[in-house]
């Protein structure tokens, strides 16, 4: 049992790590002033607050919970996820390398493809499916930065975090977890060895659609840190007040969320596994899994809401199904209460690494007999 002064994290979260201030305003309010106020002697009157390019107090409050979620020293919001990717890649000292996945979010892996070619920096893609390959494309001495995001997106490889901060440790590098999928509530990657976590908090911390944000967490303040958070202040890569305030809402229901959704995961995954429709369902929560001992080891309580169908019938089949489907919502994102289905490979385009027979389906907090019976009715015939 926790001491009331050391509460569990579900009731941080459910809280937001508020207590109520001056007014007594149980709901944290929302900073929207751009500049602070100095004393005669022109010192500020709150002296962390110089101006809001730097700080605001409606931004500090998830970024202290997130950090403490997190088991993390510091944590900064940022105006979206690639922001917050882009702050980390842009703090490397020039002639870095940097060793990635080739199967992760494609608009960081092309704008790392591209940013890197043009600034002269290194990059090593791996198969994040081969914990081999992962340990060869890190070059000691050479490599500052590994960045791994497990599971993968969209086709849920399991990438073992412990080991992947031993190999970077070895080699002098930085590990980096994209942590999007599994969020603090599954796993905690710093635990495990991670020197940041990336979150694009437009999808499962904030949950309902509404905000686009980007996250980072860290073991400790360094100077890496330090250039981070100057990448964001110089860059003014920061939320606005509002979407500050609607992420710090949001994850105070983020575990009751991303239970549910694991659980209604993990039936949609088990009902479809022997699906004859079905060539493959790509889960961590199911044994078959390649990847489930990892993620039993690393992840606790749900294996998350991200799964993906590969139909028998290819690509036709798989858009016909797309087409079909009543209650599931055919859009990009994941992570919030709706559930939603998308033919990945047609968003990526011709270049994408995504099988074209894959649906992709992020799954929300629905009932999950109405989720089965909607892909069922989807795939008849196919």
């Amino acid at each position: 049992m926790s001491a009331p002064d050391d509460p569990h994290p579900e009731t941080l979260a459910a809280q937001a790590a508020h207590r109520p201030g001056g007014e007594g305003d149980v709901t944290p309010p929302i900073h929207v002033s751009t500049n602070y106020a100095r004393g005669p002697d022109y010192e500020l009157v709150v002296p962390e607050r110089g101006y809001a390019r730097d700080d605001n107090p409606t931004y500090a409050a998830p970024e202290a919970l997130l950090a403490r979620l997190e088991g993390g020293a510091a944590a900064l919001l940022f105006a979206s996820g690639m922001a917050a990717a882009m702050a980390v890649v842009q703090a490397l000292r020039p002639g870095a390398r940097i060793a990635a996945p080739r199967v992760m979010y494609w608009g960081l892996r092309d704008w790392l493809i591209a940013f890197c070619r043009d600034w002269g920096l290194g990059l090593d893609l791996f198969d994040p499916s081969d914990p081999a390959a992962l340990a060869a494309a890190l070059r000691p001495g050479e490599t500052q930065l590994l960045w791994i995001e497990t599971p993968c997106n969209p086709t849920w490889e399991v990438i073992d975090i412990d080991a992947a901060a031993k190999a970077a440790k070895a080699a002098g590098a930085r590990l980096v977890v994209d942590s999007t999928v599994a969020t603090p509530v599954l796993t905690r990657p710093l635990a495990l060895g991670a020197d940041l976590v990336f979150h694009s908090a437009t999808k499962y911390l904030n949950g309902h659609g509404d905000v686009v944000a980007g996250a980072l967490v860290a073991a400790r303040r360094d100077d890496f840190w330090a250039r981070i958070a100057a990448n964001r202040r110089n860059g003014g890569a920061i939320p606005g007040a509002f979407e500050a305030w609607l992420l710090q809402r949001g994850l105070r229901t983020l575990y009751l969320r991303v239970a549910r959704a694991s659980e209604n995961a993990l039936a949609v995954a088990r009902h479809f596994e022997s699906h004859p429709a079905v060539a493959a369902v790509l889960y961590p929560g199911l044994p078959s899994h390649p990847g489930h001992a990892i993620a039993t080891r690393q992840m606790h309580g749900g294996f998350g809401g991200m799964l993906g169908l590969r139909l028998r019938g290819g690509a036709p089949a798989a858009l016909e199904a797309c087409r079909r489907v009543r209650i599931f919502v055919r859009a990009t994102s994941l992570g919030g209460t709706e559930s939603l289905i998308e033919h990945r490979a047609s968003i990526e385009g011709p270049d994408s690494p995504v099988p074209a027979d894959l649906l992709r389906l992020s799954v929300g907090i629905e009932h999950p007999d109405d989720l089965i019976a909607d892909l069922e009715q989807a795939l008849s015939g196919l």
